[in-house]
């Protein structure tokens, strides 16, 4: 090739290459400059805006705090007996009243005036003082007092409305008058307050109380105290604005608008500090950046010229596999792996500093989407929702698509709980935000799980883990919330872990299960008509198991259909001994999704030659607001098959009267919450009275539980309740002592002839009775 040749395949290489890599080359490593400093430029801002939003907010806090304090003993009975004594008890003063206030709040000076505003009582850097001191301070405190004893017209307890910063709580009963102010030339937070009485056991006349006035300095003690607390560095006071360089400052206003002083501290930094560190850093890495882009373009020109079209299809074609491998074909969102791979980073970053958030999401309501409306549908929807979370989050955060309903996303750069709070409310009031899939609004929601790092560990799979553990929280706790893991969570896995084990063990040898039942009676004549069968669990070695513990664990893990099938089992061998009678039995929300659950329930029944009209079948409202197709086939088999459907706690959710013609039922139970308020609670009676009317005009039996005392009974009757259940005709008893049951005098004479120790034992019982579909009502 000759010398012409040459220059010509080097001028356009040049031009293609070598100028537009190095414009890039520079342009990156600028931008990377530029982006370092602006962030800790911006830090720096974000780090000054926080301490002064701190100081202010402890400004605005101490006068509110110290009223609070003076409440403690301001209002209380002792106090003005004690104040009333001829001969004052010096001794308890300081022990409950002065000393004791400046000792455990830091306050500054302490004084007792009586109802003439003559001092009786002073306590001076944690010691009783002589009275005369407090005349150093009567001129600056005149007019708080006066005002409090309503001789001017400042209004009393202007601080009564605390500030929306602070969580400091008081009764109603106090009335006092605080302000900020400057007391001796110092700056000082000062309340005045009457000391009044507890209860109505002591009498106060009006205008003649004792008064409780605090002074706390802003200049010393306190001081300490917010740089301690709030990590401010230098924090001192000055009555002029004239610090050092770069000081901070925040000015000190009266109540009434008077410049009292200024606090000023040496503010906190980070980003000088995260710049001072990386400079060099960022220096070593733009040399090598340009070392290596000039090997790079050098190698480039050896053989750009024959493998440019390959390394061009090469390129693209490895970056759509990239893609690929790397993101959700649905939502185009990172997938599991691309999740992993962030996290992993976002976790080595945090462990030079800083802190991680990951949220686990899962859709509520996603399956009825598909189920009613189809899987394209539910793909649909899946894009929609994926929208809205790459909207709410940063460039810098990850979200990602687990499969399913299950999404992540990787919050970086966290400072506090609350950063992390504020995007789980965004997201979930966004996906409770309708949603247009193929001409239909959707309604869904969301749960929302959350583990911190470094606080929940460093490793990936443990943060996931605990994350899970967070969302399965959210769930647990209704839905549509988010919860941040603790390590309580992570105790109730273990201890649940545990339950199920010994649930598995228990469901497999039949030990430990018994079966009791509470006598339903009818109401008028007071005869036994039916009986509810109720689960108890006695282990071996770990005693009684209480209902809350081991049947949300049955329900979660399936094995809720084999307890529900043995309980059923044991109740058709009572039914088959006492024909007349009718057998209650519970079920859960998680048999009726179980396959085939009716024809089982049918089968059981057949084969143990019980009567299926002398079955009933306890339900919730929830079965019936949550009936999707399957349940309500299944309530029509059983009600078809003869068996008698209930609807359990009638009252306590979403009772509406389209569901109960809708599934035919054939009683209603009043829950026990509102028989146990009868005669003590209006809107209780009037409830009871309005299930009763509805369950007559329907043509329902009405069965009232928890029933315990006469006065109870006989209300009900009057009602017109069909039956009633509770401890004042029975407790829950043992197959074996039904017979005695029955054949034992009208319940409520037993009862009666118990005594209240029977009636505790009673109520003892109640803890440990349930039936299949969890705790029982305490019938």
């Amino acid at each position: 090739m000759n010398r012409s040749a040459s220059l010509g395949t080097r001028t356009p290489l040049q031009t293609k290459i070598v100028v537009p890599v190095s414009i890039v080359t520079i342009a990156a490593l600028f931008l990377c400059g530029f982006a370092l400093i602006w962030t800790a430029r911006e830090s720096n801002i974000i780090s000054i805006d926080r301490q002064l939003r701190t100081t202010e907010r402890s400004i605005r806090a101490i006068v509110d705090e110290l009223a609070q304090q003076q409440e403690m003993v301001a209002v209380w009975d002792d106090a003005i007996l004690q104040l009333r004594k001829k001969d004052l008890d010096w001794q308890w003063l300081d022990a409950n009243m002065g000393v004791w206030l400046s000792r455990t709040f830091g306050q500054d000076q302490v004084y007792i005036l009586d109802p003439d505003d003559r001092p009786i009582y002073a306590a001076v850097d944690q010691e009783r003082a002589p009275v005369a001191v407090f005349a150093q301070a009567r001129p600056y405190l005149e007019g708080l007092v006066l005002g409090l004893r309503g001789h001017e017209q400042s209004p009393h307890a202007k601080h009564v409305q605390l500030s929306k910063d602070n969580r400091v709580l008081k009764t109603g009963k106090a009335v006092f008058d605080a302000h900020l102010l400057e007391l001796l030339g110092r700056p000082a937070a000062v309340s005045a307050m009457m000391i009044v009485p507890e209860s109505d056991q002591v009498t106060q006349e009006q205008g003649r109380e004792f008064l409780l006035v605090s002074i706390r300095f802003l200049d010393t003690s306190f001081l300490e105290q917010l740089s301690e607390r709030n990590l401010i560095e230098g924090l001192r006071f000055s009555r002029w604005n004239g610090g050092l360089e770069g000081e901070a400052s925040v000015p000190l206003l009266s109540d009434e608008g008077q410049l009292i002083g200024y606090f000023l501290w040496t503010p906190e930094l980070p980003g000088a500090r995260s710049l001072y560190v990386l400079a060099p850093a960022a220096g070593l890495t733009a040399v090598t950046i340009v070392a290596v882009m000039m090997l790079l373009v050098r190698s480039l020109r050896r053989s750009v010229a024959q493998q440019e079209i390959i390394i061009c299809e090469l390129r693209a074609s490895e970056a759509q596999a990239q893609h690929l491998a790397f993101h959700d074909v649905l939502t185009g969102l990172p997938n599991r792996a691309l999740f992993d791979d962030r996290l992993d980073q976002a976790l080595a970053r945090t462990q030079r500093g800083g802190r991680t958030a990951v949220l686990m999401l899962d859709l509520d309501r996603f399956k009825h989407v598909n189920d009613t409306l189809g899987h394209h549908a539910g793909d649909s929807l899946i894009r929609e929702v994926a929208g809205r979370l790459s909207k709410l989050t940063r460039s810098s955060d990850t979200v990602a698509r687990l499969g399913g309903d299950e999404f992540a996303i990787v919050q970086t750069d966290i400072f506090d709980e609350e950063d992390v709070n504020s995007l789980c409310v965004r997201i979930l009031a966004a996906v409770q935000q309708p949603f247009e899939v193929l001409g239909h609004q959707v309604f869904v929601g969301g749960s929302i799980g959350v583990a911190l790092a470094p606080e929940a560990g460093s490793e990936r799979v443990e943060i996931v883990r605990k994350a899970d553990i967070a969302l399965y929280r959210a769930k647990e706790d209704g839905r549509g919330c988010h919860r941040i893991f603790s390590s309580a969570m992570d105790e109730t896995v273990k201890v649940r872990s545990s339950i199920e084990d010994e649930l598995r063990a228990a469901l497999t040898t039949g030990e430990g299960f018994e079966v009791a039942y509470q006598a339903q009676v009818a109401a008028a004549g007071k005869s036994i008509v039916g009986l509810e069968a109720l689960l108890r669990w006695r282990h071996p070695a770990l005693g009684t198991i209480l209902p809350e513990q081991f049947i949300p664990v049955a329900e979660q893990t399936g094995l809720i259909i084999r307890l529900g099938e043995w309980v059923l089992h044991e109740a058709c061998s009572v039914s088959q001994r006492w024909p007349d009678l009718f057998i209650s039995i519970n079920l859960s929300p998680i048999q009726f999704r179980s396959e085939n659950f009716a024809e089982r329930v049918i089968a059981i029944v057949r084969a143990s030659g019980a009567d299926p009209r002398k079955i009933e079948l306890e339900v919730t409202e929830g079965v019936l607001l949550d009936a999707g197709g399957e349940t309500a086939n299944a309530l029509r088999k059983l009600r078809r098959a003869g068996f008698r459907i209930a609807l359990d706690d009638f009252g306590t959710g979403y009772s509406s009267l389209g569901y109960l013609q809708k599934f035919e039922v054939d009683k209603i139970k009043i829950d026990r919450s509102f028989v146990k308020n009868l005669g003590q609670d209006e809107n209780a009676t009037a409830i009871v009275e309005a299930i009763v009317a509805l369950g007559q005009a329907l043509n329902l039996t009405v069965t009232a539980e928890g029933v315990e005392t006469r006065e109870q009974g006989r209300f009900l009757d009057k009602a017109g309740c069909d039956e009633l259940q509770g401890y004042l005709f029975s407790k829950a008893l043992p197959t074996e002592q039904i017979a005695l049951l029955l054949a034992a005098p009208p319940p409520t004479s037993q009862v009666q002839r118990s005594g209240p120790s029977s009636l505790h034992q009673a109520h003892d019982d109640r803890r440990e009775i349930v039936g299949i579909g969890g705790p029982a009502s305490a019938s």
